[in-house]
């Protein structure tokens, strides 16, 4: 129920924030948010300061500290980059952790909550959730996390911890388990640990949303903070090189290296057993989509361009955790309106429960990151990191 309401609410909000809602109470409501994200921005700007001048010092931990993040709340498909990412370093040598927050992960129980506090056992003297050692899974993706653990399952090589405290699961990963480079999953705005480079993705088709920065708009800080990034990705291109958006990243950041990549599908997978099937499967068939992501548009017109008819689509809010009644609901929805197969994505499937019903098959889209410009640079970069 907690749930439900939260997502309503964040529902109404960005209904609000992109003005589907008019009238004299959303009126004022957007001019409170716009005052709000004022004071927000203010604080970013100071906290920034503060660690620049090393008035709060960050964190170094004696080794490779990486970050992948983006100036955007969701949407600018990060976890396929994060994903090649750490793959290459890997392949090259490099002992990898990625580290998360976790976010949406279950929390312990509160009880459990009670015993640790009363026995002085706080949170910050917890070791990290390890979703992988870098050898197995551990832990399953609600006591994970959605992203950490779709990350652990397709990089059996490479550890994944979560934690609020990334200095904490920092050096866990680096005194239990020997790793030697880390990689901050959303780690742009994470400035506890010194970061040696700063990857940031921009979402060729939504680049800096509305403007505004939190809560009037989905900017988690001002977009002259793009000054920062090491390394430019510009996500979902189209390949033509975007010189508008170009023009745009080089007015914030006129020394960063920038490629372009977009996400490419590769194959649809049954969500239980794990059958794969080629990209022309869904040719000529009629087709439900169902997911719970930041950008589900998207998603969606992958599906079409696969030459699939979609016929019925339903949408929940990022992070979304299914219940069986849902994927049931979806599986009655779909077969109503004559879809022969539902297809969701990669991230909503580690959120599903099993099932038993097989009448309308669940697929997921298996989609992997595609350099169309910038591979040389993407090399170079690896290469410096890993001291080739």
């Amino acid at each position: 129920m907690a749930r439900t309401l939260r997502e309503k609410a964040e529902l109404f909000l960005l209904a609000v924030v992109y003005g589907r809602f008019r009238g004299l109470g959303p009126n004022l409501l957007r001019f409170i948010l716009k005052r709000l994200s004022r004071l927000y921005s203010f604080i970013m700007n100071v906290r920034l300061a503060l660690f620049e001048h090393r008035i709060i010092r960050s964190n170094t931990l004696g080794c490779q500290i990486i970050s992948i993040g983006n100036l955007t709340v969701g949407g600018t498909g990060k976890t396929p980059v994060v994903e090649v990412f750490a793959r290459a370093l890997q392949q090259n040598g490099r002992k990898v952790a990625i580290l998360s927050r976790g976010y949406m992960k279950a929390e312990r129980p509160w009880s459990e909550q009670l015993w640790n506090w009363l026995t002085f056992n706080p949170p910050r003297q917890q070791p990290p959730r390890v979703v992988s050692d870098g050898q197995r899974l551990l832990l399953d993706s609600e006591m994970g996390g959605d992203e950490p653990y779709m990350l652990a399952s397709n990089l059996p090589d490479v550890c994944v911890l979560v934690d609020k405290d990334r200095v904490k699961s920092g050096r866990y990963a680096i005194q239990k388990l020997g790793c030697d480079t880390l990689v901050l999953d959303d780690g742009f705005q994470y400035l506890r640990l010194k970061h040696r480079i700063d990857i940031v993705l921009v979402d060729r088709t939504n680049p800096f949303d509305n403007g505004y920065v939190l809560p009037r708009g989905l900017l988690r800080e001002s977009t002259r903070h793009l000054s920062r990034a090491t390394f430019i990705f510009i996500t979902k291109s189209l390949g033509d090189g975007s010189p508008e958006l170009r023009q745009q990243i080089r007015a914030l950041n006129d020394k960063a290296e920038i490629a372009e990549c977009r996400h490419t599908p590769r194959h649809f997978q049954e969500v239980y057993s794990g059958e794969r099937k080629p990209l022309d499967f869904i040719a000529g068939r009629k087709i439900a989509a169902l997911s719970g992501i930041a950008a589900p548009r998207g998603f969606e017109d992958s599906l079409t361009r696969l030459d699939g008819e979609l016929v019925h689509r339903k949408r929940f809010i990022d992070h979304h955790r299914y219940t069986q009644q849902e994927i049931l609901d979806a599986i009655n929805a779909a077969r109503d309106h004559g879809a022969e197969l539902i297809v969701t994505t990669e991230k909503d499937a580690v959120r599903m429960p099993f099932v038993e019903r097989r009448d309308v098959p669940l697929y997921f889209l298996r989609v992997e990151i595609e350099l169309l410009s910038g591979a040389e640079s993407f090399n170079d970069l690896i290469s410096r990191i890993c001291f080739k």
